[in-house]
């Protein structure tokens, strides 16, 4: 099946084993005929060498000359560590940086640099008290079924798994009274948070909640998700401006975190996620982008038209045997421009003007299907939309990933709706 796809878009990861073994996983995923995204595995081999940006690079390109993929590759998506960018830009392909990591790591600078950073490391522990001892763990539980709560262990939160920190504030509110509880009984010098710290987890926790779907909708490799990013951008800069009722400790959060993120924005390939946008029936308002931006966004999507024009390059057989043809053909061209390039010029303007005036898609619908439906009548963008939609964000990939399996679709089609 990779042999028939015409696009493929690559993502990979290296990474240390708790055994101290160094691993490459790549996966390639492309649009099948039937516009369904199609994902396999390509390697998942242990590797000799130190992650260094030229052994990471030469392993990409080792996996693309054996499955000879090279002609058809389109984007090769990773983490944004430094090794894995350095590589990126040493190799012939656009380099899409995950956004979900990006965004882990605006969340981990905006905790650290706001007045949250000690109510985090007092439940921080909260936990290890109960983490590292089965006997106080015990404890816990048998509070929990006392006040009729169900049994569940508490979370701690460490920089590489993502969503973490949102899962320990959560788990700790639920628990209160059986962790007052305990503690009290065991007489421990563990202290307990105060009114006045819980009120702030209850505000984290809304900071970090639009943070937490989002890393999901971007994690999933069951649909597309590369024309989503802006949009969820869009969407998390716009819940994260400050308002009149923010205490100051919620402000410096916010200013924080919309400064380094858009600084994180900038940094990733923000040309082919635009034009994946475009090309999603959901998004192509273009309603994430400023104004001035969006003359310009398809402007680029006409120009890829032109390059899809179907290139005419009859032979001399052909030519000597229909020599009719010209004349017949004739008949059609008189109401058309005078010359070959108004033609070219005019068509490729339908061609996006019919595609500008179809209705937007539903948030919940699929934009594969939506392509599908209407390959014959857009024939030339749907190649392009074929080739921009197959790219994936890498977050699936890597062990920063908050969750074991892919985000189904029936969970995208409820986490759509709320960035828009």
């Amino acid at each position: 099946m990779l042999e028939q796809a015409k696009n493929v878009a690559l993502t990979g990861d290296h990474w240390t084993s708790v055994n101290n073994d160094n691993y490459l996983g790549v996966t390639a995923h492309f649009i099948d005929n039937e516009w369904n995204l199609q994902s396999f595995a390509l390697t998942v081999s242990k590797t000799e060498e130190r992650h260094y940006a030229d052994a990471c690079a030469d392993h990409f390109l080792d996996v693309v000359k054996e499955w000879k993929i090279k002609e058809k590759l389109t984007t090769l998506g990773t983490d944004s560590a430094r090794n894995m960018v350095a590589a990126a830009r040493q190799l012939p392909f656009e380099h899409l940086p995950c956004m979900a990591h990006s965004l882990r790591r605006t969340v981990t600078v905006s905790l650290n640099d706001s007045g949250f950073h000690s109510v985090v490391a007092k439940c921080r522990k909260i936990v290890g008290h109960f983490k590292h001892s089965p006997s106080n763990a015990q404890e816990l539980r048998e509070q929990q079924v006392a006040l009729g709560q169900m049994e569940e262990s508490l979370v701690q939160d460490v920089p590489t798994r993502w969503n973490s920190t949102i899962e320990m504030v959560k788990r700790i509110q639920r628990n209160k009274s059986p962790l007052t509880t305990t503690l009290a009984q065991q007489n421990s010098n563990i202290a307990t948070l105060t009114t006045q710290e819980l009120a702030k987890l209850q505000m984290l926790e809304e900071l970090l909640e639009p943070c937490r779907y989002v890393s999901e909708l971007l994690g999933g490799e069951q649909y597309v998700s590369c024309s989503v990013v802006l949009p969820a951008l869009c969407h998390l800069f716009r819940v994260m401006e400050p308002s009149d009722n923010d205490p100051v400790y919620v402000v410096r959060f916010k200013t924080f975190f919309t400064t380094d993120l858009a600084k994180r924005k900038e940094s990733t390939n923000l040309t082919w996620l635009k034009i994946a946008t475009t090309l999603d029936p959901r998004f192509k308002d273009l309603k994430c982008l400023p104004k001035a931006e969006r003359s310009e966004v398809w402007a680029s999507i006409s120009n890829l038209v032109v390059g899809e024009r179907p290139r005419q390059q009859p032979s001399s057989e052909t030519t000597e045997k229909q020599p009719p043809k010209k004349r017949r053909m004739s008949v059609f061209l008189l109401g058309s421009s005078d010359t070959d390039t108004d033609e070219e010029e005019e068509s490729t303007e339908q061609c996006v003007d019919r595609y500008k005036v179809e209705p937007k898609m539903d948030m919940e619908g699929c934009p594969l299907q939506w392509w599908s439906k209407r390959e014959g009548a857009h024939a030339r963008l749907a190649r392009i939309a074929r080739k921009y939609l197959s790219t994936l964000q890498p977050q699936c990939l890597v062990r920063g990933c908050s969750h074991s399996q892919a985000t189904s679709s029936k969970r995208r089609e409820q986490l759509c709706p709320l960035i828009m």
